[in-house]
């Protein structure tokens, strides 16, 4: 999806903008605030009222993969600021949780908690809040990047395999899991494990996921709950 097509309206598409100054300012913070000037999706987002230009990505995802229906139970992993949030509700979730280490602005309809999702106290919260089994968890979490390509992709891989143990302890039947991976070669492994415990598992990149940038998303559907319970398939997935 494009930021002009489907509901709202996206912003116009004009000439580049350029900073007006440079001065204070890094040549990596130069680079960055002329790329957001220029982003389409950041000022289709700022119009549209969504918090973040994120929001799209899972848009676009939704509308390839029918993640989102009506009464539809949502984990959002690292929910801050609160985009895909925002989109799950807008969709017609009927029960929204966001997670975040950072304090995140209140949302109706949406229960924000504040915590680590691998404790298993704020775990329990998570499965209080959301009143059953999620139908689908996201996560958009990526971690401070360094700038070396190999360990990044190692930290960022290390959270979708928490969040994917995570997903399996809260999943129903039928059940969707969405996380971002890097492209570096050891998401392969991950997507190996997960096909165990998932009918269908892809890998996409919306198009408003930056050209430049190595993100994907990993897409797993049709999640097949054990007859012992999720916890039985994360046993066998950490002795694999």
């Amino acid at each position: 999806m494009k930021p002009g097509a489907g509901k709202g309206k996206g912003a116009p598409r004009g000439l580049a903008v350029s900073l007006r100054s440079a001065q204070g300012r890094s040549a990596a913070s130069q680079r960055w605030l002329t790329r957001q000037l220029n982003d389409p999706y950041v000022a289709a987002a700022k119009a549209q009222g969504w918090r973040s230009r994120a929001a799209f990505k899972l848009i676009e995802l939704d509308e390839r993969f029918k993640l989102i229906h009506a009464g539809v139970r949502v984990v959002d992993l690292g929910a801050a600021p609160g985009g895909w949030t925002q989109v799950a509700l807008r969709r017609g979730a009927g029960s929204v949780v966001a997670l975040d280490l950072l304090p995140m602005d209140p949302l109706p309809g949406a229960a924000v908690l504040q915590g680590d999702f691998s404790d298993p106290a704020v775990a329990g919260q998570v499965q209080a809040a959301l009143g059953g089994n999620a139908d689908l968890v996201l996560s958009d979490m990526a971690p401070n990047t360094t700038g070396h390509a190999a360990t990044d992709h190692l930290r960022i891989m290390a959270l979708a395999e928490a969040a994917l143990v995570f997903a399996l302890d809260v999943l129903g039947d039928g059940g969707s899991f969405v996380a971002k991976v890097f492209q570096g070669g050891s998401e392969r492994a991950m997507l190996e494990r997960m096909k165990q415990a998932f009918g269908l598992v892809r890998h996409a990149k919306p198009p408003a996921s930056r050209k430049e940038s190595s993100e994907l998303y990993v897409v797993a559907q049709k999640f097949r709950s054990p007859a012992h319970g999720a916890g039985a398939v994360e046993a066998r997935l950490r002795r694999g």
